[in-house]
């Protein structure tokens, strides 16, 4: 408790409604209770929104790779549905 910093934290009146609501419930037993919760879901919240970017990056860092080496073709519908039928017509004759 040495490294403990006093911090003050301004509330909408709502906010202090449902923090006061929530200490008189018996939900928690202090003001700190809630706030230390709070940013323990905040940092967690952030820490997955910083690893779905991180993901973002690498797969478009990935995209690029591809397209750099040539493995990156024009979109074609007319292509991807012949591609299709094809598939659909090997599997009925597999049935």
């Amino acid at each position: 408790m040495n490294n403990i910093q006093h911090l003050t934290v301004m509330l909408t009146p709502e906010n202090a409604e449902a923090v006061h609501s929530a200490i008189s419930g018996g939900d928690y037993a202090s003001s700190d209770e809630i706030i230390s919760e709070a940013l323990g879901d905040w940092q967690l919240k952030r820490k997955s929104r910083q690893q779905k970017l991180d993901a973002l990056r690498t797969s478009l860092a990935l995209g690029d790779a591809d397209r750099e080496a040539g493995r990156v073709y024009d979109f074609d519908p007319e292509r991807i549905i012949r591609k299709g039928v094809g598939k659909l017509a090997a599997l009925a004759r597999s049935e």
